[in-house]
């Protein structure tokens, strides 16, 4: 009986283990194959009219390493396979779909070793582009388009984001600070004040009386903050 693959240090078995089913999965597609060609973990060939050359790198885990070492090997076969051990929990980076994405724009295929060393095909080289999202672009550029100047600096995460639509809001809110006010004498500022004002999205707003609106303690402190 084969005895099992060593570990290393931490206890993971080691890059080599997935070796041999990797292997045995692209000579199930045609190729011969043979490892550490050149720096390539496994170089496959597949004789034809063309000859096709294939790359598979091995990593325990899908990782941007994996990634750069893949794009460094494309430039020399036709075809680049990725493999790594599937998580046990299935939330690995093969489960996140940016990855797979990746992945996909740089021509690049999955393969998922199990636990078992069952090889599965998570993404093939050849898959379609990810389709374009007309309706986020259009947000995009709607968003862009609406916001007054450039408020906020690219990078940050924890600050509010200065909007298209909390400028909006903040043009309420100053009309507002000296007192009640009514939609229709605000829709000169803002077209949309009165859909505003009823959301009251940031809580900056509250109704007063049949069609009045005030300006709530948040929305007083909004305005010092952004003056």
């Amino acid at each position: 009986m084969a005895s099992e693959p060593s570990t290393d240090a931490t206890g993971a078995r080691p890059e080599t283990a997935l070796y041999a089913p990797v292997k045995a999965f692209l000579e199930t597609l045609g190729f011969s194959v043979k490892g550490e060609v050149g720096g390539c973990d496994l170089l496959g060939l597949r004789e034809g009219e063309p000859q096709i050359v294939v790359v598979c790198e091995l990593k325990q885990t899908f990782n941007l390493e994996l990634v750069l070492q893949a794009v460094d090997r494309a430039a020399a076969c036709d075809e680049v396979w990725l493999a790594a051990r599937l998580s046990l929990r299935g939330k690995g980076r093969e489960a996140d779909a940016r990855f797979r994405n990746l992945c996909r724009r740089l021509g690049f295929g999955l393969l998922g070793v199990g636990s078992d060393d069952v090889v599965h095909v998570l993404l093939s080289p050849d898959a379609p582009m990810p389709r374009r999202d007309p309706k986020r672009r259009s947000r995009l550029v709607s968003e862009h388009k609406r916001r007054q100047g450039d408020p906020v600096a690219g990078g940050g995460s924890r600050a509010p984001i200065m909007t298209a639509y909390r400028q909006q809001a903040l043009v309420l809110a100053r009309a507002m600070a000296t007192g009640p006010q009514r939609p229709r004498d605000l829709a000169a500022r803002v077209p949309a004040a009165a859909a505003m004002l009823r959301r009251n999205v940031y809580g900056w707003f509250e109704r007063t009386g049949h069609g009045v609106y005030a300006l709530t303690p948040q929305g007083h402190e909004a305005i010092a903050r952004w003056p």
